[in-house]
């Protein structure tokens, strides 16, 4: 699966299953699942270590979901790499399903660790990240954050920790797609540089086009290189991504697609 063109592909089929889980559900969350499709196609189709038929490998790499309402995404991108059926994805938030509308660890293969309150998730990768350096194990992490969370204070406190220990085989992802809850991220609560703040928190950066496999797995292949400090990839994305009438739009944060907007979504995606 190396060539870009694949990859797209099945990225693009990753957001008509995860918008098929959503309208199915009736409930989910959109405009970050569509946005942050291809860095999750990057991660489990080209650069994480892992194996679907043992997803408890030691020696895999682990993947944390901070921004855990994105998870059709991730789902769709589990179930297309075979930790389970694609089938299964229509269950979610299905009461007693394994598919949550926040993933949970130890409901479904492949889920590290559960996740909800936003701000949470880098503070757990810091410390998968640590465990594995004192045990001499060779694994990464990869830990993906949402531009709405990096409003959070626990989320920076987790930056310095990882930054004290130099944690090189931490990389973490900001899905930059401008939108959040009840508006523009800018709106909310304005962010300015990401680059320069991680910098100054002792970070290695890079900055990409988060539509495009080239400059996403050329940072990837770059952070591994790292040897010195913690990574961050500031993915600067569209919500929505592939449906015209979502992308770039806080109000398809939470909001489910009805019968016609989903038809209309699909046609869009076929294109």
């Amino acid at each position: 699966m190396d060539s870009f063109s694949n990859l797209e592909k099945i990225a693009k089929k990753v957001r008509r299953l995860s918008l098929e889980s959503i309208a199915t559900a009736g409930s989910g969350h959109p405009a970050g699942s569509l946005s942050s499709a291809d860095i999750l196609t990057a991660l489990y189709f080209k650069i994480l270590k892992h194996d679907p038929k043992n997803p408890n490998w030691e020696e895999r790499d682990r993947f944390v979901l901070s921004n855990g309402h994105v998870c059709p995404a991730l789902y769709a991108v589990l179930a297309l790499s075979g930790y389970f059926t694609e089938n299964e994805l229509f269950s979610l938030r299905k009461i007693g399903g394994r598919l949550q509308g926040h993933p949970q660890r130890g409901k479904l293969p492949g889920i590290e660790t559960t996740s909800g309150p936003l701000g949470s998730g880098l503070a757990q990768a810091v410390g998968i990240a640590l465990g594995g350096r004192i045990d001499g194990k060779n694994f990464r992490v990869y830990c993906l954050t949402s531009d709405g969370e990096q409003n959070s204070g626990n989320h920076w406190e987790a930056v310095m920790v990882a930054s004290k220990y130099k944690l090189s085989n931490l990389v973490v992802i900001v899905d930059k797609n401008g939108i959040q809850l009840s508006g523009k991220t800018d709106d909310i609560m304005p962010l300015g540089s990401l680059e320069e703040k991680y910098r100054a928190f002792g970070f290695s950066v890079f900055s990409v086009n988060g539509h495009n496999f080239d400059q996403l797995i050329g940072a990837f292949e770059k952070a591994k290189e790292e040897k010195e400090k913690p990574v961050v990839i500031i993915a600067e994305t569209i919500a929505g991504r592939g449906v015209s009438f979502m992308e770039g739009k806080w109000q398809w944060h939470g909001k489910a697609p009805n019968e016609e907007e989903f038809k209309r979504a699909i046609e869009d995606l076929k294109v």
